[in-house]
């Protein structure tokens, strides 16, 4: 009978009522408990009492009973109006932030997983909800993170990185979520904010259907015209198994980049009436229906295991447990857009969803309103380059022979810098060899730039016009170095120690090439008349790249700012904060290379080049299908990137006399008698050379690459049998194999 008793007992108290969540909190520290404190006293872990405190997971047996006890005896201890002391210990909250700005620093991770113990069927539904029930339960949640009741439901707590106010509950959950199963077999899908979620999906169909029904993932729109984004699910390696996908991809399958059509998950989700785009089921894939008016059936799939995250530019992303990665793909998610593929892809689709292609009209006389082109955006169909700006292999020079090298008179050549030159016996007396990187180089360079929207305009012996972006036959070659007009003034420098602003390899050029707008409108400022011989100019045109360079700013700043880097710090506090920075939080780390990759793979991917798929020269390829394939406006981003370095160069020189013996892309080496930039940077007062280089976090800013010796940089050459060979490459750890030298 003692043991029926006992059951008894058991049974009431898995149903003892407990107080709200801001209750639990100011009864904990009332009594100068910490979170660590309760925790080991439950035998949980310290995010998971943090869950209840926040009311984002309620307590389940055993735990329940015994969690309400202690909060009993506290409540007795202190009443409702008892002072609250501070608690030195606790962590801070992260602080809400609204999708279009920056956001905080990574959550706190919450492992709301406890033991299964007889869930209360929710029969309605065919799921299961753990709930507190009885005479005086505390209200569970509408949506707590162990939520598996399929009716909808509004939170009473934002997940981390949304307010309160203003968020759309149709992704109350936020934008992704990385699915996974646990050790007792159980599917959990891990959202940001540390929120986890039951998943009951048996099948890749059914988790679709309950992502998009019962999930509330995905994220609000970016630009007023634009669409809401798709739901992102990770599958980690324990979910591929669940539902029947291979963990990895064969040699063959990775080349193809996809599973085979007849694979049986493939068959399911055909017979489920759900549809895969031409990419299939890869490593990343978009499953979907038939869109029904403006309402989407949509969900997008990342498979880390399939090599879906780089590891160039997401570390070790792939292999970190599923909250964490919740959380850094969630950050870069909330702070830039839901990925949709590699970071190219992503950085070419948030031009897009920041000026989508078409907007809703105004109503007609009888009220409807139709689609109609977006202002400012490239537009819906594709448009035709100009010939020189067409890559080798375009249709537009299928008439060209097949071996034919086309001359800078012929094509346009805009790239960044890999230019370099032998030291002079003055440096070689210096000790330290110095590399300054510029922050964002690429996003800054776009920045403010006017790039062409519509089609090109073929013009013979045009005049130039700096405010009309195109591509202009000119001769630049007149050009001279020695002497170049800086601020209405003309100055005299050594014009055999610098590279050519007009040439990727800094060479002078020769006679009469193409250049892009900001080039030949460069030529202008130092002083030098030209004379383009014909152009293809674009008179639709648009500071398109504005919002995509606020966006992607925003959310460097942001995440650099979480790592102690601020943008108002002093020059040597700045370099200070850089150093071993990465080591502060290698996971929001890794979103800051993520960003940066965006920055340049969405650049890059305006002139995207065939990818295989039987291609021949002469023939199309699917990249040339989209209207974001824009050669001339990667041309123009490049070529502004090159200008901004070369011009702070001659002001540096003008300046200090030094100057640079080696660039690669966006950073530049010089010799100094200090290992500090600060050694050879002219600043007075914390203030730097007005248009030189300066110190700082902001795009545009430089921040320290790298210090190697004067001997180990003429050693390698000397080694290598290369008097020119870029240190730049390597000035950041100074290793240089007999492969980059190409020996």
């Amino acid at each position: 009978m003692s043991e029926l008793f006992d059951a008894v007992d058991a049974l009431i108290a898995s149903r003892s009522p407990l107080p709200p969540p801001a209750e639990r909190k100011r009864l904990r520290q009332a009594h100068g408990l910490t979170l660590d404190e309760v925790a080991a006293a439950l035998r949980v872990r310290r995010a998971t009492v943090s869950g209840w405190e926040a009311g984002k997971t309620e307590p389940r047996p055993p735990e329940r009973d015994a969690y309400a006890r202690l909060l009993k005896q506290l409540a007795q201890l202190y009443p409702a109006n008892a002072p609250v002391p501070a608690e030195e210990t606790a962590v801070p909250e992260a602080a809400p932030a609204v999708p279009a700005a920056p956001v905080p620093s990574l959550p706190e991770p919450a492992d709301t997983r406890t033991a299964p113990t007889g869930p209360t069927a929710d029969h309605a539904s065919g799921s299961t909800a753990r709930r507190p029930a009885g005479p005086g339960a505390a209200p569970r949640p509408a949506a707590t993170a162990r939520q598996t009741s399929r009716r909808p439901a509004t939170r009473k707590a934002a997940p981390a990185g949304a307010t309160a106010d203003g968020a759309d509950p149709r992704f109350d959950n936020g934008p992704l979520a990385v699915v996974d199963v646990d050790t007792e077999g159980q599917v959990l899908a891990y959202c940001v904010g540390g929120l986890v979620l039951d998943v009951p999906a048996k099948s890749l169909p059914a988790l679709v259907e309950w992502t998009l029904v019962h999930g509330r993932l995905g994220q609000p729109k970016l630009s007023g015209p634009g669409k809401d984004a798709d739901p992102l699910i990770v599958l980690t390696e324990a979910a591929c198994e669940r539902y029947g996908l291979p963990v990895t991809l064969t040699q063959q399958e990775r080349l193809a980049g996809r599973l085979p059509e007849s694979h049986k998950v493939i068959k399911q989700l055909i017979r489920a009436d759900w549809q895969l785009t031409k990419r299939g089921l890869g490593p990343w894939a978009r499953i979907y229906r038939p869109a029904r008016g403006a309402e989407r059936s949509c969900v997008q799939l990342c498979i880390p295991s399939w090599d879906a995250l780089d590891t160039r530019h997401w570390a070790d992303a792939g292999q970190l447990p599923p909250a964490d990665l919740a959380r850094l793909l969630g950050t870069y998610a909330t702070r830039v857009m839901t990925p949709r593929g590699s970071t190219a892809v992503t950085g070419l689709e948030l031009m897009t969803a920041l000026h989508p292609p078409t907007r809703a009209s105004e109503p007609d006389a009888d009220g409807r309103r139709h689609s109609e082109p977006n202002p400012g955006s490239l537009g819906k169909e594709p448009v035709d380059c100009a010939p020189c700006e067409a890559p080798d292999g375009h249709p537009l020079l299928a008439d060209l022979p097949r071996f034919h090298h086309r001359t800078p008179a012929e094509v346009l050549v805009e790239e960044a810098y890999d230019w370099a030159r032998p030291l002079t016996d003055a440096e070689c007396l210096r000790r330290h060899l110095v590399g300054i990187d510029v922050n964002m180089a690429f996003a800054a360079g776009a920045n403010g730039l006017t790039v062409g929207l519509g089609a090109p305009t073929h013009v013979k012996n045009p005049a130039f016009d700096a405010k009309l972006p195109g591509s202009w036959l000119v001769d630049l070659s007149h050009v001279d170095l020695s002497r170049v007009k800086l601020a209405k003034e003309w100055t005299d420098l050594d014009g055999d120690l610098l590279p050519s602003p007009f040439t990727p390899k800094g060479e002078r050029p020769m006679g009469p090439a193409w250049y892009a707008t900001p080039t030949v409108a460069y030529a202008v400022e130092l002083g030098y008349d030209v004379r383009p011989i014909e152009a293809y100019v674009r008179h639709d045109n648009g500071r398109y790249l504005d919002a995509w360079y606020n966006r992607l700013r925003d959310a460097y700043l942001a995440t650099m700012a979480d790592l102690g880097v601020h943008p108002d710090l002093p020059p040597a506090d700045f370099l200070a904060a850089m150093d071993g920075y990465r080591q502060r939080d290698p996971q929001l780390a890794i979103v800051v290379s993520a960003i940066k990759a965006t920055v340049k793979g969405g650049i890059g991917k305006l002139r995207e080049r065939p990818r295989g798929e039987g291609w021949k020269p002469g023939q199309p390829w699917r990249a040339l299908a989209r209207p974001t394939w824009r050669p001339d406006i990667r041309a123009a981003v490049i070529a502004r990137t090159r200008i901004n370095m070369h011009r702070k160069i001659v002001k540096h020189a003008a300046f200090t006399g030094q100057y640079p013996v080696a660039i690669l892309s966006d950073c530049a080496v010089y010799a100094s008698d200090g290992p500090s930039p600060l050694d050879f940077l002219p600043y007075r007062d914390d203030k730097p050379l007005p248009g030189g280089f300066k110190l700082g976090v902001n795009p545009g800013l430089v921040k320290h690459e790298g210090t190697q010796s004067v001997l180990w940089g003429e050693g390698v050459r000397e080694q290598f049998n290369a008097p020119e060979l870029n240190l730049a490459r390597y000035i950041k750890d100074g290793t240089v194999t007999a492969q980059d030298t190409g020996e």
